[in-house]
């Protein structure tokens, strides 16, 4: 391979800016970090590990860009904004030495909105290297190449991922949001405006978090509690971008937009944990005697409540059987998770090539107990598909290919006979 990364300058060194940073020095890379300002940059060397620290050199963007031209990759990973960034890729492109490799760590700007109309070098030299937060503890690494970007860069990118960063790497289409995002954030944004009538008929946003999450294998923080901890005001960002980009006649459409209660809560800073004692869909009070309590903010009542404990009689702890049982519980695991594990089949080949990389982008992304494609599986492909025929539902497109195949499981084998169904009906090795 002729392309290496040994060495990598990270142009803004917020949350996700330092945390690329703090894995490269760890990984043993001489490091550059520039941000705006002395102070932010040396707040953000705090992110690195003291024993880390001898190999990293910082500076600001104002007085030290040309340094970038000492570094193999220049990861741009300034604020989520188009203009900023295309203002700021030439003078990358300008100062970086040949043979390097250029990046930008956006979570769902496309990379040909980035690069349209620049060089044909930086446009065969550059890729979106998108990660996760905290990013030394999530294993994923979404790799985005373009049109244009040559095979040799986007293994380099592969290869340093894995090897050196010791990270899941997936390939993903330069489509709004990628692979995790544009799954994960369905499920978000549909939970909102599908739970609601579940609430309206006594359901409450503690069981609702309670049915999606262990029942269905996903993180105890559910639908609700996964919100606070993102922040309302960065899914209503979220929102504003899949509605702009999104193919026509998505299925995200319908849900691009916050429910009405929610877009209150938005709007006067009730966002979710950053908001402190405004709180989201639920806050911790500190009482006088110094004890704390959990509050609950009802979307029905509108107004604080004490945090009550999840109904879930007769739910099944067997992984996935609420989805298909006859309950309220039942038809909210359907809707909302049922759903979200619909819209990704729907998904190939337009967000990525293959079962595999949708599934691994939302284990190691969202830490579901299984990927979309393993579920299925998990539940029964056959019976999923008859569900959809009986409530009059279109059959999604890698169920289609399935039934067609005459298969019926997406998997097949284990370890390293692992095989995957492909687009094309046949299975292929996973490796």
């Amino acid at each position: 391979m002729s392309r290496q990364i040994e060495s990598v300058a990270v142009i803004g060194c917020g949350t996700m800016g330092s945390g690329i940073a703090a894995a490269s020095a760890a990984a043993g890379c001489k490091v550059l970090m520039l941000d705006v300002s002395t102070e932010a940059v040396e707040r953000a060397l705090g992110a690195v590990a003291e024993e880390h620290q001898h190999l990293v050199t910082t500076g600001t963007i104002a007085d030290d860009l040309d340094k970038i031209a000492d570094y193999d990759w220049i990861c741009e990973a300034i604020i989520e904004d188009l203009d900023v960034k295309r203002e700021l890729f030439p003078k990358l492109d300008e100062l970086r030495r040949e043979g390097s490799v250029i990046s930008s760590n956006t979570s769902g700007i496309p990379l040909r909105d980035i690069t349209e109309g620049m060089s044909e070098q930086l446009r065969r030299d550059v890729a979106i290297t998108h990660f996760f937060n905290p990013v030394q503890v999530m294993k994923l690494f979404e790799l985005v190449p373009g049109e244009d970007t040559d095979d040799e860069v986007v293994e380099a990118f592969a290869s340093f991922g894995a090897n050196q960063l010791d990270k899941g790497v997936v390939r993903a289409k330069d489509t709004v949001n990628f692979i995790g995002n544009r799954i994960g954030c369905f499920f978000m944004l549909s939970g909102l405006h599908l739970a609601k009538p579940f609430l309206m008929n006594g359901m409450k946003q503690e069981t609702v978090d309670a049915v999606l999450g262990k029942p269905v294998g996903l993180p105890p923080t559910g639908l609700y509690g996964l919100i606070d901890l993102i922040g309302l005001d960065v899914m209503e960002l979220v929102g504003k971008n899949l509605a702009v980009n999104l193919p026509d006649g998505d299925l995200g459409h319908a849900y691009t937009e916050f429910p009405e209660v929610e877009q209150a809560m938005h709007d006067r800073g009730q966002l979710g944990r950053k908001a402190r004692a405004l709180g989201g869909f639920g806050r911790v009070q500190k009482l006088e005697d110094g004890s704390k309590k959990k509050e609950t903010f009802d979307l029905i009542d509108q107004e604080w409540r004490d945090t009550v404990a999840p109904d879930l009689t007769g739910v099944s702890a067997d992984l996935g059987a609420v989805i298909f049982e006859d309950s309220m519980a039942g038809e909210l695991a359907w809707q909302v998770f049922g759903g979200t594990l619909r819209y990704a089949a729907d998904l190939i080949p337009e967000i990525a090539d293959d079962v595999l990389n949708i599934d691994n982008a939302i284990r190691w992304g969202f830490n579901w107990a299984k990927g979309p494609f393993e579920m299925l599986d998990h539940l029964g492909p056959a019976k999923v598909i008859e569900r959809i025929e009986a409530e009059g539902g279109e059959v999604p497109a890698m169920l289609q290919v399935l039934r067609d195949a005459g298969a019926e499981t997406f998997y097949r084998g284990e370890g390293d006979s692992l095989e995957f169904l492909g687009l094309d009906g046949e299975y292929h090795v996973a490796g």
